[in-house]
């Protein structure tokens, strides 16, 4: 059986005796332990755990019950093993990854635990939980999953679904500030292509400008607007539609089973073949990374239109009253700009990007950590550029005299807490990192769905 009393990649032709079946799964998570770097995030390491109990759960993995109580036993009490976050290339599972994980089993490593980084076994012992040991085909049905690369992807579409969330919020303000004709934001309009990302952000739009001037028709507005403002439900519901795809696939992965071999034991089966390739899921998140980018620029698009005089609706020059002596917000745009080409950068697809392994053994792998790993540094990005669009919208807004929507006062006053209103030139940097800061954190959306309901 492979990976049993065979060896693995390449050796897999060669045949193991009984005596080096028992050290062959320690060799294995020692030599796969190969990553490189800093120390991924522990909800990250969490994750990848939960997703690996979970594939244990079916009982086609073929371990020892310990090895899943084991882990069950560290998420419970607080064992965090220090894993490498650079090394996987998300086929064969994230093996480098995961062998850091199965080092604990073998009371080796090293885990965090209240705080402080220590080797493994002390981990264990001060949390009172019995080291396992490695058996036949224990090792390698601890890290033979793209276990690492899921569990990322679904704490990243969490956490992308509340910035698109907040992209709404930003770009109901930017409308309101620009005096937008609401017709285009209407559901009907929507409902008729049929679209279900754009029917849910046209509602959520529709919440956010709810009792305002302008959807009222109290505003004078123009015929027909540019399509940063007017395509806004289409795009973000587009950006609505990928990441629910991708969730569907990183739900199927969770939930399923992906190892090698696999066992039937009712009908004295086992099969090997390729569920740890990460393809199923690098694919669609590689989508997700890229929505965010696209969203990002529609956020930009609609921030120059806020500083341009020739394009704002009567705002003054980049939000100053004092255009010439001071410059307002000419410069946040520069930072933005910045930011939205490293997502631009990293928007290309990891999933085309295989370099065999293994002696042309693993001589396609999905590359899903990459993804994975860049899908967060496009959102950190995201949430800078967003901030500073939130942060001109409000200043924007600080112009206006007529009534905003409900949602849309809510989020200005939300805002006010945080960075105060550019009356003279200031240095900015404090402000943008401020307002990052405040989106990532979900007060804005948190505030405003507790005075509109939820934008879902």
């Amino acid at each position: 059986m492979y990976g049993v009393n065979t060896g693995i990649g390449e050796f897999s032709e060669v045949v193991l005796n009984d005596e080096q079946v028992k050290e062959f799964q320690k060799y294995l998570v020692y030599n796969h332990a190969a990553g490189i770097g800093d120390p991924a995030p522990e909800e990250y390491v969490r994750a990848a755990m939960l997703g690996r109990i979970n594939v244990h759960a079916h009982g086609n993995s073929g371990i020892r019950p310990e090895i899943t109580q084991t882990l069950v036993a560290m998420l419970n009490k607080g064992v965090t093993p220090f894993v490498c976050q650079k090394g996987s290339v998300g086929a064969s599972g994230d093996l480098a990854p995961m062998s850091q994980i199965a080092l604990l089993m073998l009371g080796e490593g090293e885990a965090f635990y209240k705080g402080e980084l220590l080797a493994g076994k002390v981990a264990l012992e001060r949390a009172g939980i019995a080291i396992p040991g490695l058996q036949a085909r224990d090792g390698l049905g601890t890290i033979n999953g793209s276990n690492f690369l899921t569990g990322m992807s679904a704490i990243f579409l969490y956490d992308a679904n509340n910035w698109l969330k907040q992209a709404e919020i930003a770009a109901a303000m930017s409308m309101e500030a620009l005096k937008a004709n609401m017709k285009s934001y209407s559901v009907r309009l929507h409902e008729v292509r049929g679209f279900a990302g754009a029917v849910r952000s046209a509602k959520a739009i529709g919440k956010l400008i709810a009792g305002g001037d302008l959807v009222q028709e109290k505003v004078k507005h123009k015929v027909q607007d540019a399509y940063s403002l007017r395509s806004t439900p289409q795009v973000i519901g587009s950006a609505h539609d990928a990441l629910a795809f991708a969730k569907s696939q990183v739900e199927i992965e969770l939930n399923g089973v992906g190892d090698n071999p696999i066992f039937f034991p009712d009908e004295d089966l086992q099969l090997s073949g390729a569920n740890f390739q990460g393809s199923p899921v690098s694919v669609p998140m590689d989508m997700a990374g890229t929505v965010v980018t696209m969203i990002s620029i529609l956020s930009e698009r609609r921030l120059n239109r806020l500083n341009n005089p020739a394009l704002s609706e009567g705002l003054p020059a980049f939000l100053t009253k004092g255009a010439g002596m001071f410059s307002g917000m000419m410069l946040s745009q520069y930072t933005a700009d910045m930011q939205i080409v490293e997502q631009r950068i990293l928007s290309a697809p990891a999933s085309i990007q295989s370099i065999p392994a293994a002696a042309d053994q693993e001589d396609f792998v999905s590359m899903g950590m990459n993804t994975a790993i860049k899908n967060f540094q496009i959102l950190d990005n995201a949430y800078g550029v967003l901030g500073i669009e939130f942060m001109a919208a409000a200043q924007a807004l600080d112009f206006r005299e007529y009534a905003f929507g409900k949602g849309v006062n809510k989020a200005r006053e939300t805002i006010r807490k945080y960075v105060d209103f550019l009356d003279i030139d200031r240095p900015l940097y404090k402000d943008h990192t401020v307002m990052q800061t405040l989106v990532k954190s979900c007060e804005i959306l948190e505030a405003v769905e507790a005075e509109v309901g939820s934008l879902e």
